[in-house]
């Protein structure tokens, strides 16, 4: 890999984890737990119209570790992998079927595969299906916030176009 582009994945990821950190300083909007934005998100679907796909896994793997240890909290890592890896594999996917003025549409599908992803690693580690009642709720909040943060990403693509990879 070159200088200058892994120079541009660590500014990403620090960028990510930033956002992730002042995420975590915004009061909850909704007074359901596990609801949140995903500022960080932004970066995550920007990176994935823009790099590599193993770039983008390195981008968020880097990002869920450094908040992990950020956050002291090494059990939510847990979920937010399996989340993380459904969303990113599903995202990777569509991208090669949603073009780029659509990525806020990616992101959107990207919050349902998260949200599927938690949830079957929660019916993993608690061993019940009782926590599929919460998956309604999760998809709707997740939708809502994963077209947000899509919005967000196109609109720092439009932006950044020819200025980046």
């Amino acid at each position: 890999m070159k200088l200058k582009r892994l120079t541009q994945l660590a500014l990403l990821t620090a960028m990510s984890l930033t956002l992730f950190v002042i995420e975590l300083r915004i009061p909850e909007l909704v007074p359901i737990p596990g609801v949140k934005l995903g500022l960080a998100n932004i970066v995550t679907v920007y990176a994935v119209y823009r790099f590599r796909a193993w770039e983008t896994a390195l981008l968020v793997l880097s990002r869920l570790l450094l908040g992990a240890w950020c956050t002291g909290n090494p059990s939510a890592l847990l979920y937010s992998l399996a989340g993380a890896a459904f969303c990113l594999c599903g995202m990777l996917l569509l991208r090669r079927i949603i073009p780029q003025q659509f990525l806020w549409l990616s992101s959107v599908f990207g919050a349902i595969f998260h949200n599927t992803g938690q949830i079957l690693a929660a019916m993993l580690l608690m061993q019940t299906r009782t926590v599929l009642a919460y998956y309604p709720i999760l998809l709707v909040t997740g939708c809502i916030a994963g077209g947000f943060t899509g919005l967000c990403a196109q609109l720092v693509i439009g932006r950044t176009k020819g200025k980046l990879p």
